[in-house]
């Protein structure tokens, strides 16, 4: 039996995976940055699901966020198989902005992303922005 090692991805490479994994979410389309069998382990406030397979990927994403959602990645850290990356999401849903927060953890194979673990803070409406600043500050954006 031969051992095989997995050398961490380089940052460039790191960030680079993290904006394709953005333009997903911003376009709302699925595209090669995705393996075939790709593994998303999502976590919205309050519940957690499992999907495999680019095709449900494209079908969830679709009824998620059909038209796309403004995502920018705030920061991408490599690991020893793929990469973390912070987004922040801003959308219109029946007229009102919607903002969200994710932190994604991907694993990656062969240059494409094979697993995602999604934790998303749901999306905040006005109501819950002007809450969330007069109670709870923040010290950095």
């Amino acid at each position: 039996m031969t051992a095989t090692t997995t050398l961490p991805i380089d940052d460039g490479t790191a960030q680079e995976l993290s904006e394709r994994v953005a333009d997903v979410f911003r376009t709302g389309k699925v595209d090669d940055v995705l393996t075939d069998d790709v593994f998303l382990d999502g976590h919205p406030p309050f519940w957690r699901f499992q999907l495999q397979g680019r095709d449900a990927f494209s079908k969830w994403l679709s009824g998620y966020t059909p038209a796309g959602v403004d995502t920018t990645v705030v920061r991408t850290v490599p690991t020893a198989t793929g990469f973390v990356t912070e987004l922040v999401g801003r959308h219109d849903q029946n007229g009102e902005e919607m903002t969200d927060r994710k932190i994604v953890l991907c694993e990656v194979r062969g240059g494409q992303v094979s697993e995602l673990t999604v934790y998303c803070s749901g999306d905040w409406d006005a109501e819950l922005r002007a809450r969330h600043a007069a109670e709870a500050p923040m010290i950095r954006h």
